[in-house]
């Protein structure tokens, strides 16, 4: 029951509602008998700048931030994680005492969802990235942190953008750049994660393929897309033999991360998953 001692925790983004993030949060918090609240905040982009200073003011204890946000917000933080300087977003402020800290969970979250959900620990040498933009920038950092993964084929519709991205992020000469169109070559991969848009609600019958044949029984296909939880993407893989997982789990566990980095506690993810199941329904 929230009292004058609960502590408050949100999103900040535009739009929001849509979010699952209170819902996974809530239960979480409901499971572990914490005394904090999670709401959704819709933040327009001129107004963050207020925002942030209502987190100081009303002793906020801690916020994710989704789009437009994760890049903006960085200029009004007091102080950024390595990790998400490098990443060059933030997902989750930490108010320490005014303070406010920015983090990157996203990392943390693909590779925890390709373990706990996809079974791969080591990852393959060899993973197809699909995309250029955020959220395929926090991917393909923490593929490059895997020491087991020699190479990754960034294949974007701009291919300027990808290398400008592999440029960015890429200092060992692992990332290998191409066309979206070309979809030949991620048949040599063990992985492919679609780090785009495409397929995503309310453009639920695309894929970012154009052509599927490139899929194959020893690959897993993960789509960070969750909403719809099965996406055309996943069912070309199912047809091509697949294993495939969507971004249900990636979405949980950097909440997970976020929880814990503000309350110090490490929360339930499977509770977390079940009401993020409820809130988008299959």
């Amino acid at each position: 029951m929230i009292s004058g001692t609960t502590r408050v925790l949100g999103v900040i983004g535009d739009p929001v509602a849509h979010t699952a993030s209170p819902a996974m949060h809530n239960a979480a918090l409901r499971a572990l008998n914490l005394n904090y609240v999670y709401a959704a905040f819709r933040v327009a982009p001129p107004t963050l700048p207020q925002a942030l200073a209502g987190m100081r003011a009303f002793g906020i204890v801690g916020l994710n931030v989704t789009v437009p946000h994760k890049q903006a917000v960085m200029a009004h933080l007091d102080e950024i994680s390595a990790e998400a300087q490098s990443i060059g977003a933030v997902n989750t402020i930490a108010n320490r005492d005014g303070r406010l800290v920015g983090y990157n969970t996203d990392a943390f979250g693909i590779v925890q969802s390709l373990k706990a959900d996809g079974g791969l620990d080591p990852l393959p040498p060899k993973v197809a990235l699909l995309g250029a933009g955020g959220a395929a920038r926090a991917v393909l950092y923490a593929l490059l942190a895997r020491d087991e993964v020699e190479e990754v084929l960034l294949l974007n519709r701009t291919v300027e953008k990808a290398a400008a991205l592999a440029a960015d992020l890429d200092s060992e000469g692992k990332v290998r750049v191409g066309s979206l169109a070309e979809t030949g070559p991620i048949g040599d991969a063990g992985l492919l994660i679609n780090a785009t848009a495409l397929g995503m609600h309310p453009r639920e019958d695309v894929s970012p393929l154009a052509d599927p044949s490139c899929l194959h029984e020893h690959m897993l296909v993960a789509d960070i897309v969750y909403n719809p939880l099965e996406t055309v993407l996943m069912r070309q893989a199912a047809a091509a033999g697949a294993s495939a997982i969507n971004g249900l789990g990636m979405l949980a566990w950097q909440g997970a991360r976020s929880f814990e980095i503000w309350t110090g506690v490490e929360p339930p993810v499977e509770a977390m998953i079940a009401a993020a199941l409820e809130h988008f329904p299959a």
